[in-house]
């Protein structure tokens, strides 16, 4: 059975599979719990400590070294992207969903909430807002660079959130 069927039927989707095969990052039980960790909470993130304490609490016992060269690679291959919790001084590991065709024509911000670290996509941005991204990536590459990527994220407390507060 090949490593995109067992994914598969694992509920993993095609494009982490894809760019798991990409980067050649090998299907350890260590990946596995992983992946299944953050596919079962998308809109979430976790840092490297709550990734540890969480799986520790499922029963995977693993060094907290391999724990991060893991999330790393999984950044590296554009299944997890990594930003900054600049409150807590540390960086955030969360699933990068899907786009639509509509964002690839330009990165699309999203929202993080600071109290439960959900990340909600924009997804209604204007078209100025796109053509904005769209214009950055190819100042880059008038200039000879090779833009992979942009992250554009507002911070703040979701509707969730406000109305728990007290």
């Amino acid at each position: 059975m090949s490593l995109r069927t067992r994914l598969a039927l694992n509920g993993v989707p095609p494009e982490v599979q894809s760019r798991m095969e990409a980067a050649g990052l090998r299907r350890t039980l260590a990946t596995r719990a992983v992946l299944g960790l953050f596919l079962a909470r998308p809109a979430g993130g976790l840092t490297h400590a709550q990734t540890l304490a969480s799986l520790t609490a499922r029963g995977l016992e693993i060094n907290r070294v391999t724990l991060y060269r893991l999330l790393e690679r999984l950044a590296a291959c554009g299944v997890l992207q990594r930003h900054t919790d600049e409150q807590a001084r540390t960086w955030r590991f969360s699933l990068v969903l899907p786009a639509s065709p509509a964002v690839e024509e330009g990165a699309l911000p999203r929202f993080e909430c600071d109290a439960c670290h959900r990340q909600f996509r924009l997804t209604e941005a204007s078209e100025p807002t796109r053509a904005v991204t769209h214009d950055l990536f190819a100042a880059l590459a008038r200039l000879g660079h090779h833009g992979e990527r942009m992250d554009v994220s507002i911070h703040g407390t979701c509707a969730d959130c406000s109305e728990s507060a007290p």
